[in-house]
Order: structure tokens, then C-alpha cells, then sequence
């Protein structure tokens, strides 16, 4: 259920109605937009009298939410919400873009990432140092090393740095990295999420290879659950019948996301396609779409990459495709 606020409500008066909302044992979640301020309320509504509500003097409407999601709906956030990133954001008029490599394999082989994604026009830097792999013979990654050359690259290019977790209790290992990723394989590991709930770190939360939206959604609710409200969505392809690319990319998925939610919306073109010609042409598509961000990976040797090789652009064609997306992003905002 939300209540909107008329204008001119003060502070003290939202105050009120806020203790006595949570004195019927709701949670209740303020938010204050641009025209309104709107009262969220989790937990158990049917005990609240919709028409008393809709009576008081500072309550202009009062509407029940039908979908499960509550915290991620729209409804309860009407304005977008912009994701705070250790000197960049994610949504508003801010153009996030992550680029690295898939796994970090050296030192030597990130600063020369780190240094070539930046020059181009990056926002952040993204590496695996944990790496879920299909096949238990294949690289897993270099870990707890893997972050400390992360940790490394920001430091001298200042560049915030996005790695995914796998295990709750790798969490101390991720307490200086700037986004803590979930990938596609844990967006339903529900206690890994409850946890991540805890923190106040940014989170990216990617859609995983056969899961609706609405499931998306509901993974999303369960870290907004335990507090923590700072989520980036990724579409990264599902699964369907198609073999010549590796997964299918869903690109409707981001209109009908900002209409669902009020949470940033990014593409990764890479493991959408996991054909790295396809990645420039649906990174514009990304960015026509209105997408509030890209995710692609770099490599300086995708011939020799110890992981999806194949998907990853060189330093130099990222930034050609960097180029081509601003022409793209200016083209949108002039129409």
C-alpha cells in the first residue's frame, strides 16, 4: 500500500503519521520526490483502513500495490533512483559504463586494461576474481589475489572497481571493492542475497539464464528486505532455442523495467551475444533503448584470454564502440 502526500505536508507531520503506521506494525519507507513525498507500507495492509487513511488532512490518495515486489515498485519510488558509486553513479543523466576483463589472470594484464577502459571513457573497471565456471576443469580465478589487483588498478586509475561474489562468506574479502556483482547463476541464491541485504555496498544484480522479470523483481525485494536499497539491474540474455549466439539478449526488457521499477537498468551486451562482433551493435541498441548503462568486456589478448575469450573486445574496439554509443546516447536526447 502507499500513500501519497499533498504538497506542502512538513516534516513533522510525516513524522507522525509515520509512528503511528509503524504502532500497526508496518514497515514504512519514505520517499521524497521532485511533486510528491510517498509513504510506503510493507507488511500485513489489510488491517489498515484504506478510507481513514485517504481522510486525513495530508494524504492525498492511497493505493494498494497488487505486485509482490514492494520496495523495487515503481509505485512506491516514482522518481528514478540513482545509484551512488565512490565519485559516479548509476542512473540519472549519467551514462555508467563497466568494462574489463572476465577474469583477472595478472597484474600486469589489468593496469593495462584499467589504463586503456578509462582512456576511453569507462566509468568503472570490472573483473572476475571469483569465476563461476560451468565445467569444474576450467580457470576459477584468482580470488582473494584477484582482488587485491583490482584494488591495485583503482588505485592508480581511480576508477571504482565491480566483481562478482559468490559466497556470504567471502563478504570481508569485498569490503573496499565499490560493487559487489551477483551473477546470473546466484540471482535466486536467497540467502546470499539476504546478506547482501546487510551491507550498503552497491549492488548489481544480473537477470539470470531463465528467469522472468518478476523473478528479477523479487530477487531485488529480497536485498531492499534487509535495508540495503542501492541495486543496479543487468540484463544479460536468457536462454532460448537459439545456438548461434550464446544466450538471446532481451532489449524490451529495459522499457518495461523502468516501468516496473524505479531501479537503474544496465545491458551486458558481452555474455548476451558471447560473440564479441555482436557487442558493438547491441551496445547502441542498449543505449537506444534507454538503458542506464553497458557492462562489456576488454581484453588486451582475447586470443589467450583464460576466459570468454571469444566475447571480448580489444582495448581499441572498445573504444570505437564507446565512441559510437555517445553518438548514439546524443541522437536519443535530441529526439
Amino acid at each position: 500500500m502507499i500513500a501519497v502526500l499533498k504538497n506542502g505536508t512538513t516534516d513533522a507531520q510525516i513524522e507522525n503519521l509515520s509512528n503511528w503506521l509503524k504502532e500497526q506494525g508496518l514497515d514504512v519507507h519514505i520517499s521524497r520526490g521532485t511533486v510528491h513525498t510517498v509513504v510506503g507500507l510493507v507488511g500485513d495492509t489489510a488491517k489498515i483502513d484504506a478510507e481513514l487513511l485517504e481522510s486525513l488532512e495530508i494524504v492525498d490518495s492511497v493505493k494498494r500495490i497488487s505486485e509482490p515486489f514492494k520496495s523495487a515498485n515503481r509505485k512506491f519510488h516514482p522518481d528514478d533512483s540513482i545509484i551512488k558509486v565512490n565519485g559516479t553513479s548509476v542512473g540519472g543523466d549519467i551514462f555508467a559504463v563497466m568494462a574489463g576483463p572476465c577474469s583477472v589472470e595478472s597484474e600486469e594484464q589489468v593496469m593495462e586494461i584499467a589504463r586503456a577502459v578509462k582512456a576511453a571513457g569507462a566509468t568503472m573497471l570490472r573483473g572476475g576474481a571469483f569465476k563461476p565456471r560451468t565445467s569444474p576443469y576450467d580457470f576459477q580465478g584468482l580470488k582473494a589475489d584477484g582482488i587485491e589487483i583490482l584494488l591495485k588498478a583503482k588505485k592508480e586509475t581511480g576508477l571504482p572497481i565491480v566483481t562478482e561474489i559468490m559466497n556470504a562468506n567471502h563478504l570481508p574479502l569485498f569490503e573496499e571493492v565499490d560493487v559487489i556483482q551477483v551473477g546470473a547463476r546466484n540471482m535466486q541464491n536467497f540467502e546470499l542475497l539476504k546478506e547482501l541485504g546487510r551491507t550498503r555496498k552497491p549492488i548489481l544484480l544480473k537477470r539470470g539464464l531463465a528467469n522472468t522479470l518478476k523473478e528479477l523483481l523479487m530477487s531485488a525485494e529480497y536485498i531492499m528486505a534487509g535495508g540495503n536499497e542501492n541495486i543496479i539491474l543487468c540484463e544479460r540474455g536468457i536462454r532460448t532455442f537459439e545456438t548461434y549466439t550464446r544466450n538471446t539478449l532481451d532489449l524490451s526488457a529495459v522499457p518495461m523495467l523502468h516501468e516496473l521499477t524505479h531501479l537503474p537498468v544496465i545491458i551486458d551486451p558481452s555474455h548476451a551475444t558471447g560473440v564479441a562482433r555482436l557487442v558493438k551493435p547491441m551496445a547502441l541498441a542498449a543505449a537506444a533503448c534507454g538503458a542506464d548503462g553497458l557492462m562489456i568486456e576488454v581484453h588486451n589478448d582475447p586470443a589467450h584470454a583464460l576466459c570468454d575469450g571469444a566475447q571480448s573486445l580489444t582495448p581499441d574496439t572498445f573504444a570505437d564502440v564507446m565512441k559510437a554509443t555517445r553518438q548514439v546516447l546524443e541522437a536519443v536526447k535530441e529526439n
